[in-house]
């Protein structure tokens, strides 16, 4: 298209002109409320997973106790996500957000009384975080279906690397206040913030003026509930960076074990724990903000790939480090690498799935995230229990790779994945045509 006048080519410009489109996005209310209730939402989990994980560590001395965390969020979590994907294409996804939101704010409190009551027996947490596991069920695939009617399509790409700014910036700041609040107040003052937090975030939910209805007309059947899982299946790209996440940090991911490098191999104290938490997402936030301001460019595929061996190499770093400012820098890397694979996996799902679907297909999404991250953290703690916390990160960290490879070969179109700004546009599968 002809433009009027001199076109200015100089850096200053351009990095001008990047800065107002990608802070244009927040011209949408709805946007600036749900990003506002979202941020409330992950610091109030952060802070209470820091809280939650140097409590069931004083209280066991377990490394196996922290893997049943992860577990008993999962098992809720992988029973019930297809059926969330179900609701959230049949019932208006800011009511559902509001309501399981309301949920975990009782998961606070419950937790809050758990302390006050001076109760020692863990099992009353494993039952709380199978409470929390349910809702976010049915959270995260309304959640991640929202997003589509808050912003126009053109801003979708953006909005995916502003939500994912938002998390990681609650998951910087989340730990560090939690561990903060533990090693000051106690277990009660982490509780206290994280149900305030909650509370918090249902109020921006219920501002939001937008509805969303009823997206699907199809009558309850099974192959409705599983229809998110076809549709994966048959989408290539979709199963392909679903499924490198999935497996990626399954076996590399070593959340449940920082307690045990915090305290018995870094010599920290619950600070040191929450600057661990932190340090992943510290990285994250500085690329998805650059992402956010900046399109990925092409080669995103193969940049993907890239990515997730980065963080298998970053994490192998980590279980190996006796150094605290070294095991920080290890973290930030993996954090940074991973959110390079988040933004990438998060656009092709919404990009090529229909509305009335998203719900289910965002489940499908969610239920693999639920497996890598809480299935691996019992993976982690089971293998730290009788092989020690760093064989467990070492091994893992390998697999990490070892998929990497795997998948590089078995899905050679999501490798030739080119530019994500051209698949919004056409809505065609983005490859570059094969050499």
């Amino acid at each position: 298209m002809a433009r009027d006048g001199p076109v200015d080519y100089s850096a200053a410009s351009m990095t001008h002109q990047a800065a107002a489109s990608g802070l244009s996005i927040f011209q949408h209310r709805d946007f600036r409320f749900y990003l506002l209730a979202r941020l409330c939402a992950v610091l109030a989990v952060q802070i209470e997973s820091v809280a939650i994980g140097w409590q069931v560590y004083e209280l066991t001395g377990s490394a196996l106790a922290l893997g049943y965390t992860g577990l008993a969020q999962f098992l809720p979590f992988l029973s019930l996500c297809l059926v969330g994907g179900q609701v959230a294409d049949r019932v208006d996804r800011r009511t559902i957000l509001a309501v399981c939101q309301t949920v975990m704010l009782v998961c606070s409190l419950l937790l809050l009384a758990f302390t006050l009551g001076h109760i020692r027996d863990v099992r009353f947490v494993y039952g709380v975080l199978v409470l929390f596991g349910a809702a976010r069920a049915f959270h995260a695939p309304a959640g991640s279906a929202l997003t589509p009617h808050l912003v126009p399509p053109e801003h979708l790409t953006r909005a995916v690397a502003i939500n994912s700014t938002t998390w990681q910036v609650a998951t910087i700041g989340g730990p560090a206040v939690g561990g903060i609040l533990y090693g000051w107040i106690g277990a009660a003052g982490a509780y206290t913030a994280s149900a305030t937090l909650c509370a918090l975030s249902v109020i921006w939910i219920l501002i939001l003026k937008v509805r969303t209805g009823r997206a699907s007309a199809e009558p309850l059947s099974l192959s409705t509930l599983v229809a998110g899982l076809g549709f994966v299946r048959r989408q290539r790209l979709l199963l392909g960076s679903i499924t490198l996440d999935l497996f990626a940090v399954l076996f590399g991911g070593a959340v449940a074990l920082l307690p045990i490098y915090a305290r018995d191999i870094l010599h920290t104290g619950p600070w040191g724990l929450g600057l661990l938490r932190c340090a992943p997402a510290f990285g994250a936030a500085v690329v998805a903000v650059f992402l956010a301001m900046r399109p990925m460019g092409g080669n995103t595929g193969r940049k993907m790939f890239i990515a997730v061996a980065i963080f298998g190499a970053a994490t192998l770093v980590f279980g190996m480090s006796r150094s605290l400012p070294l095991s920080l820098a290890a973290l930030a890397i993996a954090g940074a690498a991973d959110m390079i694979s988040v933004v990438v996996r998060h656009t092709l799902e919404l990009m090529a799935t229909p509305d009335d679907m998203r719900g289910r297909v965002g489940a499908v999404n969610m239920m693999a995230i639920g497996a890598s991250n809480e299935l691996g953290e019992f993976r982690a703690g089971g293998f730290a229990e009788y092989l020690g916390a760093v064989p467990a990160v070492v091994a893992g960290a390998v697999g990490t790779l070892a998929v990497v490879a795997l998948w590089a070969w078995a899905f050679p179109e999501l490798r030739r994945v080119d530019r994500l700004e051209s698949f919004a546009r056409t809505k065609e599968p983005p490859a570059t045509p094969a050499s």
